[in-house]
């Protein structure tokens, strides 16, 4: 009985930008779960290091859309007891749990499954049931990195591998039929916290927010798309600025919110402490960087369009944003709209900052999930699994 560990890649395209969603399972059975066909015959017979890639036309790796998976309610019929004022107007092609449309509609909608908002006007609620990705034709790469024997099947859940590589989230970053999807409405870059930025980043916090190997994953994407001898501006940055060491002569500048933050960074030649939600405009010249990261920060601009317009400004033409982020963040200071979206709406928010910018092209998105946590890690005794890592770029027109 063989036991696989096999990195999956899901590339799709929508209307603005080409998207990869990277899943690890770490203990596939080719026996008991269940494989796509085209996937069955070349894991079961693969051996470590195989790769294979394989194209789905829409609806074969997912569900097909279906045109009566579209269906109407009343307005009154989106509600939930624990929905706060800010959250009880449904958004256009905004998703929720189904559980927020009491009572369902005829049983079609599961308490947990996630619809989508496609048309709110007063006299009429349309949802969307199908898969968000059921439109999309698919590729999904792979490739067996260890097979190991198992004597004796113990049993254990039958798993359908489709639906744990491209269920769970993507397909939500795009926006519906190039709809707009309304971040906008309402207040959704108030925060907990609307004190001065500068009071609650007085006392430096010399803390990782996320585990090393989600670290390590961030690292080694800034090093594929960031050049050599690159001039680099690490946007909110503090201690680390999770650069690879493989990086060569690049110049770097740290702009930040606490001073002692900045100056125990080694990577930084520049140290600029500077608060964007005060003043969104970055004090460097125009064209002055290669590259732009942002990294686990982006949740906390009040001002986002004009932050983006400004790096937009200070990178040379065809010179990168890399915004990346996971699922842990400072909960008084976070802008309030982002724990309402669900993990894999949030890429299509940051999306959205570079879209509505104007000033941004070839656009992408990753998403990351499945690693192990490093078993010396503090939460690995309850968590086995890496934090998730998003990114999404762009680069300057």
């Amino acid at each position: 009985m063989a036991i696989a560990r096999i990195a999956f890649n899901l590339q799709w395209r929508s209307c603005h930008a080409l998207h990869n969603d990277a899943l690890l399972l770490a203990r596939l059975n080719p026996w008991r779960d269940v494989l796509p066909p085209e996937l069955e015959a070349g894991i079961s017979g693969g051996s470590r290091g195989d790769r294979s890639s394989h194209a789905f036309a829409p609806g074969v790796l997912t569900s097909p859309f279906q045109e009566d998976r579209l269906i109407s309610l009343e307005p009154r019929h989106f509600d939930h007891p624990h929905l706060t004022p800010e959250d009880a107007e449904p958004r256009l092609g905004r998703f929720y749990p189904g559980k927020f449309i009491r009572p369902p509609a005829s049983g079609a909608i599961a308490n947990q499954q996630p619809i989508r908002v496609v048309d709110t006007r007063p006299e009429q609620l349309r949802i969307d049931l199908n898969h968000p990705l059921a439109a999309y034709p698919l590729r999904l790469d792979l490739q067996i990195e260890d097979i190991a024997n198992q004597d004796v099947e113990r049993g254990g859940r039958c798993n359908e591998v489709a639906d744990l590589i491209a269920g769970g989230g993507p397909g939500m970053q795009a926006r519906w039929r190039d709809l707009p999807t309304d971040f906008w409405s309402g207040q959704p870059f108030r925060r907990q916290n609307s004190g001065p930025d500068a009071d609650f980043y007085q006392q430096p916090r010399f803390v990782d927010h996320l585990d090393r190997t989600a670290i390590g994953q961030i690292s080694a994407l800034h090093g594929s798309l960031i050049p050599d001898e690159a001039r680099i501006l690490d946007l909110m940055s503090s201690w680390h600025s999770h650069l690879p060491g493989t990086l060569k002569t690049c110049q770097v500048t740290g702009l930040g919110m606490n001073a002692d933050e900045l100056a125990a960074n080694p990577m930084l030649q520049q140290r600029l402490v500077h608060d964007l939600n005060a003043e969104p405009r970055v004090p460097c010249e125009d064209h002055a960087f290669d590259a732009v990261i942002c990294t686990a920060s982006v949740e906390y601009l009040t001002q986002p369009l004009a932050v983006f317009r400004d790096i937009a400004r200070v990178l040379r033409p065809g010179g990168i944003f890399i915004v990346s982020f996971s699922n842990r963040w400072f909960p008084p200071k976070t802008i309030q709209l982002w724990p309402a979206l669900h993990e894999f709406e949030r890429p299509g928010l940051v999306l959205d900052y570079f879209l509505e910018s104007g000033l941004f092209q070839d656009l992408e998105t990753w998403s990351m999930r499945g690693l192990p946590r490093p078993p010396d890690d503090k939460y690995a005794d309850r968590l086995p699994h890496s934090d998730p890592v998003h990114a999404v770029w762009g680069r300057r027109v």
